[in-house]
């Protein structure tokens, strides 16, 4: 169980290089963690302090609207830029980013979650399909990330929290804009931490979130600030 993020990079790799052009494609490889160690889903404790232990059940969120800045500016937007990650598909942590021309750049900037505009657009195919179970209603729009687990902590059923996040119009606008500088223009690794997000949380207080509201925004500043770059 204690395999570090550098392997899962390694094996990644290798699994999926033969579905990608060699050049002119830029890989990002987003991998969830515990602290140190690579997520597992379910099956797996994770040490949340010294006291308790936590299991995740459910890790998924979105990504949108990749772009690529070279000295500031935009040098390259993907179309049709709508990804949805999956902890617990292999394959959906590994995005594709074409980059015919190999143009060259220095920043990596894209959305965690869905605009407004996607929101109120309905349910549509592919990642934005509702069978993903990250569509709420039309009025309510898209689940920019949901996180689903057990905790002792927690006074619930079961011992579970639930995040929900999502929110499209003020004062619940959850979408966050992250951008980071990058050295490596070929394969571009990132890291999710799940201990930085639910250390930041009393889940005896807060479990469940389940609809847009302010402590979904509060919170998807959290998951924002828990993705890094990993340097190779």
């Amino acid at each position: 169980m204690k395999k570090t993020y550098k392997l899962i990079f390694i094996s990644l790799f290798f699994i999926n290089t033969s579905g990608f052009a060699q050049t002119n494609t830029l890989k990002i490889n987003i991998t969830p963690t515990f602290g140190a160690m690579v997520l597992q889903l379910a099956d797996s404790l994770f040490n949340a302090n010294d006291s308790t232990q936590l299991q995740v059940d459910v890790l998924k969120f979105y990504i949108s609207k990749v772009q690529l800045l070279n000295d500031g500016k935009i040098v390259l937007e993907e179309k049709n830029s709508y990804h949805l990650i999956d902890a617990s598909e292999l394959k959906s942590v590994l995005l594709p980013i074409e980059n015919k021309e190999n143009i060259h750049f220095d920043e990596l900037q894209f959305d965690l979650g869905l605009d407004s505009t996607t929101n109120v657009s309905g349910a549509m195919g592919g990642d934005l399909d509702p069978t993903k179970g990250m569509y709420w209603t039309w009025q309510s729009g898209f689940i920019n990330f949901k996180l689903e687990g057990k905790s002792k902590l927690c006074k619930t059923r079961n011992s579970e929290f639930q995040f929900h996040l999502g929110g499209y119009q003020q004062p619940n606008y959850c979408i966050q804009t992250l951008r980071f500088q990058i050295t490596n223009s070929n394969v571009i690794n990132l890291k999710l931490d799940l201990k930085k997000i639910l250390q930041q949380i009393d889940l005896a207080k807060t479990n469940h979130i389940m609809s847009p509201c302010l402590e979904a925004v509060l919170l998807s500043k959290i998951v924002a600030n828990s993705l890094t770059v990993i340097e190779n």
